[in-house]
């Protein structure tokens, strides 16, 4: 078959809806008007749409209060969310899957994108595109700083656009819109849907990274295991001056295990990453600090690795506790492994890539920097006999991915969409 590729009028339609899902960032399990909107498209265009709990069948891990959940499923009524859609999603249940079976013998294919937020205030600058131009988040403290409104939108344009090849497609065809990447806690949730359970070809892909304009990364490993925490540290309270001795102090203790989570040895098979993060205790000076709440998170090359660090973890934070005589908690609130990409998928992609217009292919890179939940997703495939591949598609980022003033070009949108169509149809010729 001939290239796809996009008539550029078409990055209209993908601006529109960035822009759109930017003003209304959605942090992991509140994605409720981003996933609603989307399952209303989807479904508007054809697609079989599961969601809520159909998606969502495992452990949630970070889960805000009920009243945060309540608060937010409010506001997504509030900003449009179809409603149809949304009442399925009540307590965070956010996940979307779009199966698109044609009915004909063929391979089934998944592609997932994310679509979680950060909770970082955006930038004001003038100079800030999404400032000036008018698209700024309007959820106060919350923002798409790593590009996860750039990975919707590639998701809905794949979507509407492989639609139009419909009579040419075969086998099943499923669109995963994986809530909470951030913090690593969504995939782990969905993994177990039985939906995703006859999958034979998993394509995930993030924007940016580091990678320039018209490169493209066809496969990548290296993504490090992490787990994340949140600990607390309960000692008692007393008065400083007059009653030293009868408080247990849970400051103390905190500071204590940051120092001993950051002394920790390297490991000798390979690279490993701490990082306490946040640390509060104390209510004023001369009150003995009875609560202290820690988030920290720790990262490894192999899975194995950073199962070494888990259990460090908990013998530092409880040895900290001891020696205070004070009590600690701990909760993981997210995980990822690490899982490398399949050499023989990343070179189909590559082939695909290489029949638009991008100017660079890179057809496999070892990456040693973030850690990326899709590797759950990744493994399943693999361990049913399947192939699982990671991609980039770069740009030109105007500052880092978790910073106030990120941003993309909105151009490497359509390079994504026409690489994952043009994909599609090179797995079907080299079947």
């Amino acid at each position: 078959m001939k290239s796809i590729q996009l008539d550029k009028d078409y990055l209209q339609t993908l601006i529109a809806w960035r822009r759109d899902f930017h003003q209304y960032p959605e942090v992991g399990w509140l994605e409720f008007r981003t996933s609603s909107i989307i399952a209303n498209y989807l479904h508007e265009w054809g697609y079989d749409v599961k969601v809520g709990k159909e998606v969502v069948v495992g452990e949630r891990l970070g889960v805000p209060e009920q009243t945060i959940l309540d608060e937010y499923y409010e506001r997504a009524q509030q900003n449009g969310a179809p409603q149809q859609w949304l009442e399925k999603m009540v307590g965070g249940y956010t996940g979307v899957i779009a199966t698109l079976d044609t009915g004909k013998e063929g391979p089934t294919i998944a592609f997932r994108v994310d679509i979680d937020a950060l909770p970082i205030t955006e930038s004001e600058d003038k100079k800030h595109s999404p400032q000036h131009l008018g698209f700024r988040s309007k959820n106060k403290g919350f923002m798409h700083a790593c590009g996860h409104d750039s990975h919707a939108t590639i998701g809905l344009g794949f979507a509407q656009q492989l639609m139009q090849h419909k009579d040419q497609l075969v086998g099943k065809i499923k669109i995963i819109f994986q809530p909470a990447e951030e913090g690593v806690r969504g995939a782990n949730a969905i993994v177990d849907s039985p939906l995703l359970d006859d999958v034979q070809y998993l394509l995930a892909m993030h924007i940016g990274t580091g990678i320039p304009k018209g490169t493209f990364v066809a496969g990548t490993d290296g993504f490090l295991a992490s787990t994340k925490y949140n600990v607390t540290f309960t000692g008692l309270a007393s008065h400083a001056g007059a009653y030293p001795e009868r408080g247990k102090n849970a400051l103390l203790a905190s500071a204590q295990a940051t120092l001993a989570l950051h002394s920790m040895p390297p490991h000798s098979d390979g690279v490993s990453r701490v990082n306490v993060g946040i640390l509060r205790a104390g209510e004023g000076r001369n009150i003995i600090p009875s609560i202290a709440e820690m988030q920290l998170e720790i990262r490894g090359e192999t899975t194995e690795i950073n199962a070494f660090y888990e259990k460090q973890v908990e013998h530092i934070i409880h040895g900290a506790a001891a020696i205070y005589n004070i009590e600690a908690t701990i909760e993981k609130v997210g995980r990822a492994i690490s899982v490398p990409s399949d050499t023989k998928l990343a070179h189909i992609l590559a082939k695909a890539a290489r029949k638009t217009t991008i100017e660079e292919v890179i057809e496999y890179r070892n990456f040693k920097a973030g850690s990326e939940d899709a590797t759950f997703l990744m493994q399943k495939v693999q361990h049913n006999g399947g192939q699982a591949c990671y991609s980039i598609i770069g740009t030109n980022l105007a500052a880092g991915h978790h910073h106030e003033r990120f941003d993309i070009e909105e151009d490497d949108m359509l390079s994504a969409i026409e690489i994952w169509l043009n994909t599609v149809f090179q797995i079907y010729e080299e079947l």
